[in-house]
């Protein structure tokens, strides 16, 4: 167990098309295990991660500054300051963080760090896999990819009949 502060930690920054964030893994830099937390901030304007929810992992949000939106479960919720939101490792629980204001957006997400995991990319028809290491792990990962989800192929494929 580790103490840390934030203000101790650089910022990563993600940039590709309208996804834009920055972000402190608090969880990791703690040595934490089972629990993962990071701070993120979005600037005006930005989206975070696509749209997608967790099978193996639930997750939360709670705003500390700023004000956005939330695509949530296929609706769209206001976000502000002192919101909470629990994301359920379900269908229900599918996000993404929206911030459409004219200032930056900052917040926590937790999560559980179960492995393995599926993500689920509803717009995109996308599944990720991650086994030996969860989503913001820091472990190598025996299985890690994205998929087409409709890419299915016969259980049998490529065995031979010995029959």
């Amino acid at each position: 167990m580790s103490k840390v502060n934030e203000a101790d930690l650089d910022w990563t920054t993600l940039e590709r098309g309208e996804t834009k964030l920055r972000r402190k893994q608090l969880g990791e830099a703690a040595d934490g295990e089972r629990l993962g937390a990071s701070l993120y901030e979005l600037p005006p304007g930005k989206r975070s991660w696509p749209y997608h929810y967790h099978t193996g992992n639930e997750e939360a949000l709670y705003v500390l500054d700023g004000a956005g939106s939330l695509r949530l479960g296929g609706e769209t919720v206001a976000l502000e300051a002192g919101d909470y939101v629990a994301l359920p490792a379900d269908e229900s629980g599918a996000h993404r963080v929206v911030n459409d204001s004219d200032e930056p957006l900052r917040y926590l997400a937790v999560s559980t760090m179960n492995d393995p995991d599926v993500t689920v990319y509803p717009d995109t028809g996308k599944v990720g896999v991650f086994a030996g290491s969860p989503p913001g792990g820091r472990d190598e990962r025996t299985v890690h990819g994205y998929y087409e989800r409709d890419a299915d192929v016969d259980y049998w494929r490529g065995e031979e009949d010995e029959t």
